[in-house]
């Protein structure tokens, strides 16, 4: 199943509504709320890339106080555990 890592950049002072909002997404694996360069890191799983696709520009990107984002695409992973 492709999967995407989606940095997320966000109005100041507004991570934690944004963070909260990403939970209730279909797709969206995981969230994390981080310190650096990128306020929020998403991990999306669907079953086309074209899916993805459709999650990172119709459902995160639309997000209110979402500023921009970075997407890469996982070639290979492997879940430790």
């Amino acid at each position: 199943m492709p999967v995407a890592i989606v940095l997320i950049n966000t109005e100041i002072g507004s991570e934690t509504e944004v963070f909260n909002a990403l939970k209730s997404i279909e797709g969206i694996k995981e969230v994390y709320e981080t310190y650096g360069m990128y306020d929020i890191v998403a991990i999306v799983e669907a079953q086309s890339h074209d899916v993805i696709r459709d999650i990172i520009i119709n459902k995160i990107r639309k997000l209110p106080h979402v500023k921009s984002t970075t997407t890469m695409i996982v070639v290979e992973h492997s879940r430790i555990s």
